[in-house]
């Protein structure tokens, strides 16, 4: 049983169960530390670099989808450990070359950098969760580890606002530089949990080929779509949070951490509720009772903004209701979408992880081509996206699929050798 590998690895290996858990919590949170921190200073950063501060988050997640599908495939062929080691090293370049930028041009290339390397965080912890755990308690590892995670999106915020107070933009990056170089030394305590004998054989050509066969796995496109879907309207309120709360509705910079970090608190209580709800409801039925309910407080929040009533109040807390599923959301459906194709989950968590992290390239073009001033461009945007992730979410059919690819998966291996 893969959990039967989990526990020798953490009782004879690198690492202990705890240590284990509070490095692959910390290697999923470094994308959103990477992106909320500096969420209040976006205002200022656009002044002193005479450029849209949303591209800077655009490019994070082109780089951020990109590399997923390069390292994927590198992870299964070599195992995790090494492109962690290596994407941590990018990433520490890149927050450097963020915080000595002087130009809108400068910090966005660097952007895309730093997301080289930190894409490699969430999509091999979600990797080793899968060579670890099996289907049920693989979704309550990720609600284990979101918990815990959930530390950076309400830090972040946080200590950008203070920071921005009390020094430039820039210091935000070194602080991330810093992090980075901590992340790399705590790899060392990280066990391998990919063995020999589970490693894709075959040319890293022909594991590239996997993604082909991932697309055409209906079962794990269905549950990878419905998170994609989900996290264009998340993405939507992220990047589109700071102008409606900071400039719109005039709240401070160093308090906006406070209304952004109220619906991490909401995810994380989510994510407490759904480590037990996994044991006795079917993954699927989570999934898509989470989704009605976020596409409930979505269709509030789109009408709220549009007539324009209710105020910040109203705004808060139907995004609150809507963050909040993404406890469940998250967990059951990368659990599910993982199940779906088990022979190959380092490329599998990469697609998964692109399309997650990418959808944010769809919604930070939006809001900065369709904004009018007002919050309306972000609700429609929410609205919309999380109702299309619902249609997903409602029309999956049952885990049992997954068994039958997992030999199109095996076959996909031989092939290529």
């Amino acid at each position: 049983m893969i959990d039967s590998q989990a526990r020798s690895l953490t009782a004879s290996g690198k690492s202990t169960g705890l240590t284990l858990v509070l490095i692959l919590s910390a290697l999923m949170a470094i994308t959103s530390l990477s992106t909320d921190i500096y969420l209040p200073a976006m205002p200022v950063m656009a002044n002193d670099l005479q450029g849209d501060a949303e591209l800077t988050i655009t490019g994070f997640l082109i780089g951020f989808c990109i590399a997923q599908l390069i390292w994927g495939p590198i992870s299964d062929h070599f195992g995790r450990r090494i492109p962690l080691f290596i994407g941590m090293v990018l990433f520490v370049i890149g927050s450097v070359g963020c915080a000595l930028s002087a130009d809108i041009v400068q910090i966005v290339f660097w952007r895309v950098f730093q997301a080289l390397g930190a894409c490699t965080g969430p999509m091999l912890a979600r990797a080793m969760i899968r060579d670890l755990f099996s289907r049920t308690r693989a979704a309550q590892m990720l609600s284990t580890l979101m918990i815990i995670m959930a530390i950076a999106p309400i830090a972040g915020p946080l200590v950008g606002g203070q920071m921005i107070k009390i020094t430039s933009w820039h210091a935000i990056f070194w602080l991330l530089a810093i992090i980075g170089a901590f992340m790399l030394m705590a790899l060392f305590w990280l066990p391998e949990t990919l063995a020999e004998d589970k490693r894709v054989k075959a040319s890293l050509s022909g594991a590239f080929s996997h993604y082909f066969i991932l697309l055409k796995n209906r079962s794990f496109m269905r549950f990878t779509l419905c998170l994609t879907f989900y996290y264009v309207a998340a993405y939507a309120f992220i990047t589109g949070s700071p102008f409606v709360y900071i400039t719109y509705f005039g709240v401070d910079p160093q308090h906006y951490g406070w209304l952004f970090a109220v619906n991490i608190v909401g995810l994380m209580a989510v994510s407490m509720v759904n480590r037990r709800l996994v044991h006795r409801y079917p993954l699927e039925s989570l999934l898509k009772f989470a989704v009605l309910v976020a596409t409930l407080a979505a269709a509030v929040l789109a009408v709220a903004t549009g007539l324009g009533f209710g105020g910040i109040g109203l705004i808060v807390g139907a995004v609150f209701i809507f963050f909040s599923m993404n406890g469940i959301i998250a967990a059951t459906s990368t659990a599910c979408a993982l199940d779906a194709v088990p022979n190959a989950a380092g490329s599998a968590s990469a697609l998964m992880g692109s399309l997650q992290y990418g959808s944010g390239i769809i919604s930070s073009l939006l809001l900065a081509l369709l904004s009018d001033g007002t919050p309306w461009t972000m609700g429609w945007i929410i609205a919309v996206f999380t109702v299309a992730s619902a249609v997903m979410a409602l029309t999956t059919t049952s885990a049992k699929s997954a068994i039958n690819h997992e030999n199109s998966i095996t076959n996909g291996n031989r092939g290529a050798k």
